[in-house]
């Protein structure tokens, strides 16, 4: 028989199957999935509205209600093939106290851009050549996990090399607390900058630091 319901319990039961479908599927749902409940894409849209449901990236949502940092959902997304780099590997090394309001993330240059079409949380892209994404990666502890990340070494030529994309005081605390790292490895160094044709740049402004 069917429920006779009065359209807000019929609001709210619906919002619990969504939030029950976000909870098994560990975080995220398909529009498609959701319109499979029974609710129609108005009812999401305006759940969005009210906060109710959070647009992840397009055609995928997720409920108010799933407990989630903005480190998991970086995993979530981008765990298996992206790679922590500038001021967000800087913050991971613990080269910046205060974690920046964006993630910085390098991926291959021939991902779907579409990929980054997301609400939340704040990611911005380095595209990269395949031959040199895969140079001086190592793995950090990163929410409850492990993800891809750049070696110091290889992330301070990076930062170097876009130093135009970095805030001045992040790049001028990042650069030092490498100088003042004790784990530093200036061979390395000196082997990224050439790969990242940084050489005269690390000579120049950390290079009598060191």
């Amino acid at each position: 028989m069917e429920m006779l319901l009065s359209r807000d319990e019929k609001r709210q039961y619906q919002l619990e199957q969504i939030n029950d479908l976000v909870e098994e599927n560990g975080g995220l749902v398909k529009t498609s999935e959701i319109e499979a409940l029974g609710v129609d894409y108005r009812r999401v849209l305006s759940f969005v509205e009210e906060g109710y449901l959070i647009r992840v990236k397009s055609g995928y949502y997720t409920t108010k209600y799933f407990e989630c940092t903005e480190d998991q959902w970086i995993h979530k997304l981008f765990g298996e093939d992206g790679i922590l780099t500038m001021e967000s590997a800087l913050y991971v090394y613990g080269y910046l106290k205060d974690r920046p309001y964006k993630w910085s993330i390098a991926i291959n240059k021939n991902t779907s851009k579409s990929r980054f079409n997301i609400d939340y949380p704040i990611v911005e892209p380095y595209y990269t050549e395949p031959e040199v994404m895969e140079l001086g990666v190592t793995e950090a502890d990163f929410a409850g996990s492990k993800m891809k990340i750049y070696t110091k070494e290889r992330l301070i030529c990076d930062v170097l090399k876009y130093q135009e994309k970095v805030d001045r005081e992040d790049f001028k605390k990042g650069v030092w607390a490498y100088i003042m790292d004790e784990d530093k490895d200036v061979a390395k160094l000196m082997e990224y900058a050439k790969e990242r044709k940084v050489l005269k740049k690390v000579q120049s402004m950390i290079g009598v630091w060191l």
